[in-house]
């Protein structure tokens, strides 16, 4: 039986751990491998570090923070940001990712996702995708009928893209798993974007990591149960201290979804 994941996701930026509302208005939340290394101990089943100014930027991950997290956390650690080859995606796994994932560049170019599957096998590939109710801007309601277009440079470029198109075709390039985040629900703790969560599960199987609205733990239960993702993806929520992973932790195995508990949330 697999377990789903309940994932803490330290935004970077500037070297420090940032968070804002549908990518804008950042605050400082700490040091990334000291606010990992809590998350680890707290219960996280794996970390994701984003790193959302590379892309915008033109420049590579942030090697040296991989490098520092790997030393202090053994959870497994997805990394994105920057990477725009095989050879770029070598050094963040040398530097201790065991997962890396491809946004902005897997638009540019697709035929990288294959690239990295084949190079490096497809566990490892995770394709991150930023995706926007089409025809709407960031007033957008959240709650409307419609499809949504995949947006790169966190969040402020469209592409055209349709996102179900997209899941389709990373899917068969050898993609191993998805990390999809709603823009318009990001950081407004509104919950997940559940009809995005449908239409995709529809399309594949593949692990589906759900990202943007996290508000609280039934907020996370309802992206598993009622969206169908694998596993649940969260920042503020955590990064404030407005609820812990075992309260999470503790509401999925309420709800009958299956999910590893440490001694003390059994408890």
């Amino acid at each position: 039986m697999l377990l789903h994941r309940v994932i803490p996701c330290l935004d970077v930026a500037g070297g420090r751990v940032v968070k804002g509302t549908r990518f804008v208005d950042l605050t400082d939340e700490g040091d990334p491998p000291t606010l990992a290394a809590r998350y680890a101990a707290a219960g996280a089943d794996e970390i994701v570090y984003l790193d959302i100014t590379a892309a915008p930027e033109g420049r590579g991950t942030l090697l040296a923070i991989v490098t520092r997290t790997a030393r202090r956390v053994f959870v497994p650690l997805t990394v994105g940001g920057g990477v725009r080859s095989p050879l770029e995606m070598r050094a963040v796994l040398r530097a201790g990712a065991d997962k890396v994932a491809v946004n902005t560049a897997a638009v540019r170019d697709p035929g990288l996702v294959r690239r990295c599957a084949r190079r490096f096998g497809r566990q490892c590939v995770v394709v991150a995708i930023d995706a926007r109710r089409r025809g709407q801007g960031t007033g957008a309601d959240p709650s409307a009928p419609g499809s949504w277009e995949v947006v790169v440079h966190g969040g402020r470029e469209p592409t055209g893209l349709d996102v179900v198109d997209w899941v389709r075709r990373v899917a068969e390039l050898g993609a191993g798993e998805l990390l999809v985040t709603s823009i318009d629900r990001d950081g407004t703790r509104a919950g997940y974007d559940l009809e995005l969560l449908r239409a995709i599960r529809v399309v594949t199987d593949l692990p589906l990591v759900a990202s943007g609205g996290a508000g609280s733990p039934a907020d996370m239960v309802a992206a598993i149960r009622d969206g169908g993702a694998d596993a649940a993806l969260a920042a503020s929520i955590f990064h404030r201290d407005i609820h812990s992973i075992g309260a999470v932790k503790v509401a999925l195995a309420a709800a009958g979804l299956p999910v590893r508990l440490d001694a003390r949330d059994a408890a």
